[in-house]
């Protein structure tokens, strides 16, 4: 490795927006010499070219409707699964090998390395070369980051490592250090990319990677605060300096956004279609989002399962958060017209829930553009009569990020996997600066406040919030909790409540010891054979209790508060390198 650089060449793996059929402009190759290699601005990009593989495809993936099932598939009180989450049950054992932490996994790590090593041998100026080496840097945080999640305290490694006989040798360094390590690579990163109007659209750029630096600034910021004085904090640190960061980089990006902002949602739908695109070249709120293309690199297998539960369900709770239309929460609100059947769920609610749930209004559609003449098939029951894989968990079927074309539910279909998102940094700023006590009307009106005018819901005014009798975090104030059902809101069923309720430790109060709960099942006895209903237990009230009947959760999920919030590295790699130290509980 030292001597020789082997390249494999993935033609065809940048799916990007705006990816252009010369994006790629070498012949694949194989086992390249390193002087025969390092010559110009085109290898740096060719190389760099590769490292885009680590943003999520799901191009082979069935069972999956990709970012929309994320909350039930990592766990989550957003969604479930038709089975119960090992993690969240605490049922989870130290595996024997990989797991996470082999040698394999941290292939990406040793490739963004080596680049970092030879990027200079190029024979062109900086300003040539300076965007790769910025790009580089973006994905070595990106990976550090999930790293960081799923083990908490790393090794810092920024030099090359050997796939044949190198193993990981080195300690665990705090995970403080290592998300300074990560903020001094996206401070670079953010200096050397250009800026939206001068990047070419199907690669990161700045305002991405000062998107990304404020997720990660804010996710261990509010981790150390949130887990101060446990096994998984940091001695000494409260977070303020990551969630000063966060604000910062927040405050910058929204004011020189480069050309984004959020998109207009105009409609009944309009919400609902920002999800569903196949094209988002001239979406300002896209920033950064994968392209299928079914004459090139293919699509996916989502929409086969969209138009059905996807063996996925939203959860009686998250439905319960969703404000009335008068900005105001659900209990003791003479809007409220209470759960008996879906109708009444989503009247005078905000709008974003019928957009992101299934309704049999008439204008919610499993399929539609029927060809030949056909019928379109509206939504009138959840898909209870469907094999286990497209059965709703919940009776609350996710409506979000689905399609109904009927071409997009043929074998493959296009729509855009969407990455980053401008409505993230109005959230992010908002809450860091709840978290540091400065968050004012003013920041309200230019984070929370725009959100919530492009669906139709009332502003949210500081000083008349309405007491909510079942806020989360009771313990923390009005703002805070606020700021946080607007995220839980605006992001539902699109992957971010795991890292959410892991980075506020909210485990003990969210849940350990709940039972997921779905719809009122008696709405739908007598339309649907009842033998289709029989897997679905009820609880006391009538409200579909999945769950039930399964020994392991008659106490509700049993998260293991000491232990669970992080991963066990696996034996082999204990063995292998003893310097590691196992994570705390395991």
């Amino acid at each position: 490795m030292r001597n020789k650089l082997y390249l494999t060449v993935l033609i065809g793996l940048i799916f990007l927006a705006g990816c252009k059929k010369d994006f790629l402009d070498r012949n694949p190759e194989t086992n390249i010499s390193e002087t025969e290699f390092w010559k110009t601005p085109g290898d740096l990009q060719l190389y760099v070219n590769n490292l885009y593989t680590a943003f999520p495809s799901t191009i082979s993936a069935f069972g999956t409707i990709g970012p929309y099932g994320q909350d039930a598939d990592e766990g989550s009180d957003n969604m479930i699964t038709m089975s119960v989450n090992e993690t969240l049950n605490g049922a989870r054992v130290v595996p024997g090998s990989a797991g996470g932490w082999a040698t394999g996994d941290w292939t990406m790590l040793r490739n963004i390395n080596y680049f970092m090593a030879n990027y200079n041998k190029v024979n062109a100026s900086w300003d040539n070369t300076k965007s790769y080496v910025g790009e580089a840097l973006f994905f070595r945080a990106w990976f550090y980051f999930s790293k960081l999640k799923q083990f908490g305290d790393l090794p810092w490694i920024n030099t090359p490592l050997n796939p044949a006989s190198d193993e990981l040798t080195a300690g665990r360094l705090s995970r403080s250090v290592i998300v300074d390590s990560i903020m001094n690579d996206l401070d670079k990163a953010v200096q050397y990319l250009p800026s939206k109007p001068a990047a070419q659209a199907s690669r990161v750029n700045k305002q991405v990677a000062q998107l990304l630096q404020a997720r990660i600034a804010l996710f261990e910021g509010t981790w150390e605060k949130y887990h101060a004085n446990t096994p998984f904090g940091v001695s000494g640190s409260d977070g303020k300096k990551f969630l000063e960061k966060a604000a910062t980089v927040t405050t910058t990006l929204i004011g020189d956004a480069g050309g984004y902002g959020l998109a207009p949602t105009p409609g009944p739908d309009g919400y609902w279609k920002l999800f569903n695109q196949s094209n988002y070249s001239t979406n300002p709120e896209m920033m950064l989002w994968r392209q299928y293309d079914l004459s090139t690199v293919g699509g996916h297998y989502w929409h086969r399962y969209t138009n059905s539960g996807a063996g996925r369900g939203i959860t009686k709770n998250l439905i319960d958060y969703y404000l009335c239309t008068d900005g105001k929460p659900i209990t003791g609100n003479a809007l409220y017209q209470g759960d008996a059947n879906l109708l009444n769920v989503v009247k005078n609610r905000d709008p974003r829930m019928v957009q992101t749930l299934y309704v049999n209004d008439g204008n919610h559609f499993n399929t539609n553009n029927v060809p030949n003449g056909g019928a379109s098939i509206p939504f009138t029951v959840p898909s209870f009569t469907a094999a286990n894989e497209s059965k709703p968990a919940t009776g609350y079927q996710v409506y979000k990020g689905h399609n109904p074309d009927y071409n997009q539910q043929q074998d493959r279909g296009t729509t855009g996997y969407i990455i980053f998102r401008f409505a993230e940094a109005l959230l992010i700023n908002a809450e860091a600066k709840a978290e540091l006590g400065t968050f004012t009307q003013g920041d309200a009106d230019l984070t929370i406040n725009k959100l919530r005018t492009r669906v139709g819901m009332p502003n949210l005014v500081l000083g008349g919030i309405t007491p909510d009798p079942k806020w989360e975090f009771p313990a923390l104030g009005p703002i805070i909790n606020e700021v946080r059902r607007e995220r839980r809101i605006e992001l539902a069923c699109e992957g971010y409540r795991r890292d959410d309720l892991y980075r506020w430790a909210a485990a003990d109060e969210l849940l350990v010891g709940w039972k997921p709960k779905g719809a009122i099942l008696a709405q739908w006895v007598g339309i649907v054979p009842a033998g289709n209903l029989s897997g679905y237990p009820v609880d006391a009230n009538g409200y579909i209790e999945l769950f039930k009947n399964i020994p392991a959760m008659a106490a509700g999920y049993q998260f293991k508060i000491q232990r669970d919030y992080l991963s066990p590295i696996p034996i082999e790699q204990m063995s292998l390198n003893p310097a590691i130290k196992q994570n705390p509980g395991w």
